[in-house]
């Protein structure tokens, strides 16, 4: 059995429903459902017994302590955070309580656990930390991709406080020896995004009529990962990455926000084109740009390759059809989201919340 924190957003309920659909190994789910969770997402595995929903803070450590005694869950893989830099922006309060305080508060229940362990299961035991690229700040056009040894550099208060996570984790393991492992992954997109990030939130804006805003010029470059993909490199890290390292999860897939969103106008214009026959682009506009807005992310993602054997599966081209084809197919998930409706389904699908299967 294994315990995943942050199990019901975007990136944790993918790997949940990746782990599921190829392992009878159990999940513990645990997720406070603040906005951006939601269990609409995870509605396919409502019954089955191999997922044990809780809805809960990593930050209560006595919660976290007797799930871990009751369950005895073999690895910890910890998705749980504020993401959004915007938000974080006008509001960094919150990501300093989840990402830093509450990694601080997980690391301990997990040590106490991991300490009282034999030591066959204490040699087997994996705590694994998700983070993102951001943490090694900003690149210029020509500058060599991230690696894993690039210092941290972050320009953000939400990157500030997941390299603030990340050390924690460093520190944990060069401190007691816990059996640690860190991910850092480039942007990811697919189905379930909450539709306040660039890709589902131009889909759904170009649909329904409105503005797709664009920072400053659009040449604000990321590397993009299908999250099916980042979720088999996880599946890789824990499986058999060397305790203490890192490991950077990459897409080999550098473009500008302006080239994601012709994209994506173009495959909508090919898929559900607008009923005046005008093309998507037309509704482009440009909005000021955001405070600290990092010019350049882009992975090296060749350790996690020569080391474990893992590339992703899908290019650009086959990731983003994928993407625009789901949201497009499920127009009555964006709508839960959009309208809030989503939480009235969590309170009917599952009253009183606790623990769920």
């Amino acid at each position: 059995m294994i315990l995943v924190t942050g199990g019901a957003g975007f990136i944790g309920s993918n790997f949940v429903l990746d782990w599921l659909a190829q392992s009878d190994e159990p999940v513990i789910n645990l997720d406070k459902l603040t906005y951006a969770g939601n269990l609409e997402n995870l509605a396919s595995l409502q019954g089955d017994s191999r997922h044990i929903f809780v809805q809960g803070d990593i930050n209560d450590r006595a919660l976290v302590e007797s799930l871990l005694a009751q369950h005895t869950p073999r690895a910890i893989v910890h998705f749980a955070a504020e993401s959004h830099v915007d938000r974080s922006i006008h509001g960094p309060e919150d990501f300093v309580i989840t990402n830093v305080n509450g990694t601080f508060h997980l690391l301990e229940a997990a040590r106490g656990y991991w300490s009282a362990l034999s030591p066959a299961e204490k040699d087997a035991f994996r705590f694994l930390h998700v983070s993102t690229d951001e943490v090694y700040g900003s690149l210029g056009p020509n500058d060599p991709a991230f690696t894993e040894t690039t210092p941290y550099a972050p320009n953000s208060p939400y990157s500030a406080s997941k390299a603030a996570s990340d050390h924690l984790v460093r520190a944990y393991h060069h401190t007691y020896g816990m059996p640690t492992l860190t991910t850092n992954c480039s942007n990811n997109y697919g189905p379930y995004q909450f539709p306040e990030k660039l890709i589902p939130l131009m889909i759904h804006n170009a649909l329904t009529g409105k503005p797709l805003p664009i920072y400053g010029d659009g040449m604000n470059v990321r590397d993009w990962l299908y999250v099916s993909d980042h979720c088999s490199g996880i599946r890789e890290v824990l499986g058999k990455g060397k305790l203490g390292e890192t490991y950077n999860i990459g897409g080999w897939n550098e473009k500008p926000n302006l080239e994601i969103v012709h994209t994506l106008c173009d495959l909508l214009d090919e898929l559900q084109p607008r009923a005046d026959k005008q093309s998507y682009r037309s509704q482009i506009t440009y909005v000021t740009d955001r405070p600290g807005h990092d010019r350049r992310y882009a992975i090296d993602a060749r350790k996690i390759e020569r080391e474990l054997g893992w590339r992703p599966a899908e290019t650009f081209d086959t990731g983003i059809r994928k993407t625009v084809q789901w949201y497009l197919q499920h127009g009555e998930w964006v709508e839960h989201i959009v309208n809030g409706s989503y939480r009235q389904w969590v309170e009917k699908q599952y009253r009183g919340l606790g623990t769920q299967d």
